[in-house]
């Protein structure tokens, strides 16, 4: 019997060849100055486009949205025609591609803002950890988190609106669909949990309250592009960028509850135990629970990532926990990866040290089945770029 990894599948108005997704992958090598896609990255995604569907690394609305140095934007000319050659460069491969839209509200410093400004957040709640900016000598360097500005309700309009014009520019850029990214403790995540919301209007207190900014930016994007080709990505229990909601269980089936009724092409899901997967052990009970939550609210597709390989995928898919699966380090090492999984061929190890910044070193020079084959890249690499 055929796995039901390489079962098609409908997605909304697409017809999808295989279950196997690539997830986003914030690879930091943007074109300087100006954020920019470059041919390298649509090298980059062509190489990747026998996956299901690719969902591009996270992407700011705008520069108060950017809170990595060398990540790219959707908010300018010049990144919508950056865009538009990794449109162009998947599609001539025959691969799908969705834009994940980003603000990463506190998760930011004022190196990265515009003038210099603090990053703005929910609440004024400083986060642990550290940002990574580029600094006077152009080099990538770490330093802390600052506390961010609250924004004042009157400026929530505006945050609606640098999603609406992300999602018309991904548009211009000829993107099959778009992704909202309201998981990971960006801005969207810190709104509707109780950790980092502590306001006390209408976007505040109330589970209700503090999913309304998620609601008003399905909504509007929902005009954009048609719910079908949209989804949106939440991390229901996740504790990554140092955040946490003090009752998840309510929080996260309300919130897929509201968003079952746009009719989203798919809910992307990071797996609330990424560990016990990575370990080869089942997920905690309390995970699953939340996992039966979702499925309950949301009766459109599932996608699930984080800690996957080829046997967990498939059991996962078998046991009904999800429609698709979406892989990113795998993805990242191997640009044939369907292929690699239809063969059960090994698959090429990943190297941490170059998953940020730099050029086509551990970038585009992750060799598939066929180059091992010894026959010629179906994407040719510019050696400008080595």
């Amino acid at each position: 019997m055929m796995d039901m990894l390489f079962q098609t599948f409908r997605l909304g108005r697409y017809d999808l060849p295989h279950r196997i997704v690539m997830a986003p992958l914030t690879r930091s090598r943007a074109r300087q100055p100006g954020n920019i896609p470059s041919p390298m990255n649509a090298c980059y995604y062509a190489q990747r486009a026998s996956a299901a569907f690719i969902i591009t690394e996270a992407t700011q609305v705008s520069m108060q949205g950017q809170g990595y140095a060398w990540t790219p934007g959707i908010h300018s000319r010049d990144q919508v025609e950056g865009w538009r050659l990794v449109t162009e460069g998947v599609h001539k491969a025959g691969g799908l591609i969705f834009l994940q839209l980003w603000h990463v509200g506190r998760i930011s410093h004022p190196a990265l803002q515009p003038d210099g400004m603090l990053p703005v957040a929910p609440s004024a709640v400083q986060p642990k950890g550290m940002a990574f900016i580029e600094n006077e000598r152009g080099e990538g360097e770490l330093v802390p988190f600052l506390a961010p500005r609250a924004l004042q309700t009157e400026e929530i309009p505006y945050i609606v609106q640098q999603y609406v014009r992300g999602a018309k520019k991904a548009l211009e850029a000829g993107f099959d669909g778009i992704e909202v990214h309201a998981a990971n403790g960006y801005l969207l995540d810190q709104f509707l949990c109780s950790s980092t919301n502590q306001r006390a209007d209408d976007y505040g207190g109330s589970v209700e309250n503090r999913m309304r900014l998620l609601n008003q930016v399905v909504e509007a994007l929902a005009g954009i592009w048609g719910p079908d080709r949209m989804g949106v990505r939440l991390s229901p229990m996740g504790t990554f960028n140092d955040i946490e909601d003090h009752d998840p269980e309510r929080t996260f089936d309300l919130v897929a509850s509201a968003l079952n009724e746009y009719g989203l092409a798919y809910l992307h899901l990071v797996n609330p135990d990424v560990p016990a997967l990575e370990r080869g052990t089942e997920p905690h009970p309390r995970a699953l629970r939340m996992l039966d939550t979702i499925h309950k609210q949301f009766r459109g597709p599932l996608i699930i990532a984080g800690g996957f390989d080829h046997e967990t995928a498939e059991s996962w898919l078998q046991l009904g926990r999800a429609d698709l699966i979406a892989f990113g380090r795998k993805f990242l090492a191997n640009p044939d990866l369907p292929e690699r999984f239809c063969q059960h061929a090994r698959l090429n190890a990943d190297d941490p040290a170059t998953y940020y910044g730099g050029g086509a070193i551990g970038y585009i020079d992750y060799p598939t089945l066929a180059q091992e084959r010894g026959e010629e890249p179906r994407i040719q690499i510019d050696e400008r770029w080595r």
